[in-house]
């Protein structure tokens, strides 16, 4: 029997979808999160493109999301206000990153009759970390406390050397640090400024084995350049600078929304999970993980999948990028907001999971049949995909009076797996 402690946002949706109309086919779609293949693609606006949002209610006591059996899930910690992130310090210490979308002016008043917005818990973001510490690694951390607050929406986390690095919406700060301290009361410096806010505000990081870069995940400020490309500069891509905050490049680029990243074991090929674009109907277009070659082009906003042409960019065809673009290695569904990767680099699983990709799936809100929300696995073999992702944790979706009434949970896995 493997145990394993997962840490779980407490939180519960509801998707009422009482009478609500279900494009025809998309249900086998919903469930089979995977088999897309570039030359079977839907075709764009075969389906209606779909409002499918969700009221949030709270967990019953015991409730716990299902794993394969030999595992068993445990509640690690609750009570945050919107845990956005986790990072694990080399010490075992967990960083919880709160943060939310900030609303102001006539869209907070709005937020308090919009379903979309209530669903999304769009409003006023906490704006810290929290540290957790289980010194003796039962499961149960015996030490929680503020460990940074006044951020700006706080995202990525890391550690390099003495120094704490924090991925704010608007900029990377970096904070001196010591492993033994409780929290962080000087303050930090910004090494390098970023395109704020926008609909997707997370900056994502993670270093290298060599620790002399940071790469940065920056998602697009719209779905679809739709403010025009000039307000999309330095963004939808993955960039590359220095420890501090120099020498930036992009890395990789015509990614719409890039979030979790990681290194394949035993390689030195950087992976991320991206979400793709919506409004093109319930099966395009595919969120994928993909292997991410220096330099490549992976489509966003003039293509998608490869080179398929996005039909809403035909006054901006750029045929030169999209010749170029590069087909992702795993397609992870459409609309399931694919966010949270981890490569398992331990060996308390069973042989099969060791080296493969564990991808978190928060859920979207453009599909008339609820799509992701769980979390799947991608075997690999010497760093490469070797098979179809395949559910890992899953009960978030709840089905009540023949798929009518549905609920969903979310949870995000700690990003190393723990300590096993």
């Amino acid at each position: 029997m493997v145990s394993r402690t997962l840490c779980l946002a407490t939180a519960l949706v509801f998707f009422g979808a009482c009478s609500r109309h279900l494009n025809k086919y998309s249900y086998t779609g919903s469930v089979n999160t995977s088999g897309y293949q570039a030359d079977t693609l839907a075709a764009p606006y075969e389906t209606k493109s779909a409002k499918n949002f969700s009221k949030v209610i709270g967990w019953k006591g015991g409730e716990t999301p299902v794993a394969p059996a030999g595992f068993t899930v445990t509640k690690y910690a609750d009570g945050f206000d919107h845990p956005r992130w986790l990072y694990i310090a080399d010490n075992g210490d967990v960083f919880v990153a709160e943060s939310n979308t900030e609303l102001k002016g006539i869209m907070k008043v709005g937020s308090k009759i919009s379903r979309k917005i209530k669903t999304q818990h769009y409003g006023e973001s906490a704006n810290r970390i929290t540290r957790l510490r289980d010194a003796d690694h039962d499961g149960i951390p015996e030490e929680r406390g503020l460990f940074l607050q006044g951020l700006n929406q706080p995202f990525g986390m890391l550690i390099l050397d003495n120094s704490f690095y924090v991925g704010n919406t608007d900029g990377i700060v970096k904070y001196n640090y010591d492993g033994k301290a409780s929290s962080i009361t000087s303050g930090g410096s910004q090494i390098i400024a970023l395109p704020p806010k926008g609909q997707h505000w997370t900056k994502n990081i993670i270093t290298n084995s060599k620790k002399d870069k940071i790469y940065i995940a920056i998602g697009s400020s719209t779905n679809m350049a739709d403010k025009g490309l000039d307000k999309e500069v330095r963004r939808a891509n993955i960039i590359e600078i220095n420890p501090d905050g120099s020498g930036e490049r992009i890395y990789a680029s015509g990614l719409r929304n890039p979030v979790g990243m990681d290194w394949a074991p035993g390689t030195e090929t950087l992976w991320a999970a991206v979400n793709e674009r919506d409004e093109l109907g319930d099966e395009l277009v595919p969120d994928y993980l993909t292997s991410v070659k220096e330099g490549g082009f992976y489509g966003w906003p003039f293509s998608y999948y490869g080179q398929h042409k996005d039909p809403r960019m035909s006054d901006h065809p750029a045929d030169s990028l999209v010749q170029k673009a590069i087909e992702p290695d795993v397609a992870l569904g459409s609309h399931t907001a694919s966010l949270g990767l981890a490569f398992y680099n331990k060996e308390a699983f069973p042989e099969k999971y060791r080296n493969g990709a564990f991808v978190a799936q928060h859920g979207s809100w453009n599909r008339s049949v609820i799509s992701g929300y769980k979390v799947v696995f991608v075997p690999f073999k010497d760093g490469k995909p070797s098979g179809k992702p395949e559910d890992f944790l899953t009960g978030f979706v709840s089905t009540f009076r023949k798929a009518k009434y549905m609920a969903a949970r979310f949870a995000l896995p700690l990003p190393r797996m723990g300590h096993c």
